[in-house]
């Protein structure tokens, strides 16, 4: 079953990070891998300091968005040679600001945005600047989505609570505000995801959402759907939702410690949940431990196939990846459980049932493809990387992804 394209974006099969504003993590328009018993995989790899994300344009046009690291901070976008990986083009160096990884799309006029720290730039596909917009708050933002109605929407990031967040929505000519900040009732850490006119924020007790009126250009929250889903002493904020199959999907005790990999990284004292809420019924939620293991962190989303009525979880800070049959609210079934090192944002072919995660150990970063109906490993190499990927995976154009890791950027294929 293969994805909608997502209205406002540029119709190629990975026009931003997680493939749309659902973030349901899948392409659109291109098969999968179907790695066979006879097949491996094989990785091409260079170092990419502070590579985040990979994007796909016109066919063959492969964009990389990336990072300088520091306290005042630029972004980078580079076109590359698909297979080589050799850099193609470069942009200038894009203002930032403070740091936070931020993150591109491909616009349907076609043109590439990047939101970084807290600057918005519009990019001509020669990686030219057509426009440039500094962001109302004295934070990062991370990154922005792309509404049905081709306006850009983002929103600053707290990580400590000690403040809200708020919204911006931007005209995609010339980077102008479309009205007032919208205030966040909560800071929020968590990417924004959007399923048409709805966007989702998740605070760092509670979901929202808001609702887009491309009419009269106003962003206003949905008082009918709040979900606190912040239940226990034992538990810190969650991360970027995803919207399929009529329900939110996401996962809490994203406050962390980093050294290079996430494992043993967890603030909180509890164990990571899965959280599912109903789109059309806010008090129909639920959590559901991963691996039932202290100090779970995670820093990035879930994943659910539709088709096959399965949520794929993980617990970054114990090296656990699980799959959950979605039987009806109430009934999450745990099918597979895999010891895997597994911290970025992950990559499903619907049609092939096979999903890419990450493995970091004491050798380094692995990628894997799992079958996602039984947890079996098809396919596994090495990405060269000292560090663990927290960062966002892209399909390629031929049997083959990319994968950045803030040191390391690999194509990885099918041979």
């Amino acid at each position: 079953m293969q994805q909608a394209r997502p209205i406002g974006y540029f119709a190629s099969p990975w026009p931003c990070e997680d493939g749309g504003p659902r973030r349901a993590q899948a392409p659109h328009g291109i098969a999968g891998l179907g790695v066979t018993s006879e097949e491996k995989l094989v990785a091409t790899s260079r170092d990419a300091p502070g590579s985040t994300m990979v994007v796909l344009r016109e066919p063959g046009e492969v964009f990389v968005q990336g990072l300088a690291f520091g306290t005042e901070t630029t972004a980078w976008v580079e076109q590359i040679e698909p297979e080589s990986l050799e850099t193609r083009r470069r942009s200038p160096d894009l203002p930032g600001g403070p740091f936070w990884p931020g993150g591109i799309a491909v616009h349907a006029n076609g043109d590439l945005y990047v939101t970084y720290g807290r600057w918005c730039h519009r990019l001509a596909p020669d990686l030219t600047v057509v426009a440039a917009r500094e962001l109302p708050q004295p934070r990062p933002y991370n990154s922005l989505l792309i509404l049905d109605s081709g306006h850009l929407v983002m929103k600053d990031f707290i990580m400590d609570g000690s403040a809200v967040s708020h919204l911006v929505v931007l005209d995609p000519e010339r980077l102008e505000p479309v009205g007032p900040e919208i205030e966040v009732p909560e800071g929020s850490i968590a990417r924004l995801s959007a399923d048409g006119d709805f966007l989702y924020v998740i605070g760092d007790h509670t979901a929202f959402r808001y609702s887009w009126d491309a009419t009269r250009l106003t962003l206003e929250r949905d008082e009918s759907w709040t979900v606190p889903y912040r239940t226990f002493d034992d538990q810190s904020f969650g991360w970027d939702p995803v919207i399929e199959g009529g329900h939110v999907w996401w996962m809490d005790n994203g406050d962390h410690t980093w050294s290079g990999s996430l494992r043993d990284g967890g603030v909180a004292a509890g164990p990571s949940h899965l959280v599912r809420a109903s789109v059309s019924d806010a008090s129909d939620f639920e959590l559901v431990e991963v691996s039932g293991l202290p100090h779970g962190v995670i820093v990035n989303p879930p994943l659910f196939d539709e088709q096959r009525r399965i949520a794929v979880a993980y617990d970054s800070g114990n090296g656990v990846v699980c799959g959950l049959r979605f039987n009806g609210p109430g009934s999450l079934e745990p099918i597979w459980l895999r010891e895997l090192g597994q911290g970025m944002h992950m990559l499903h072919f619907p049609d092939t049932g096979e999903v890419v995660v990450g493995d970091h150990g004491p050798d380094g970063e692995h990628v894997v493809v799992l079958d996602i109906a039984t947890g079996e490993t098809r396919g596994r190499v090495a990405t060269g990387s000292p560090v663990q990927s927290v960062v966002f995976p892209s399909p390629g154009w031929n049997r083959d992804f990319y994968t950045s890791t803030f040191t390391t950027l690999t194509r990885v294929f099918v041979g």
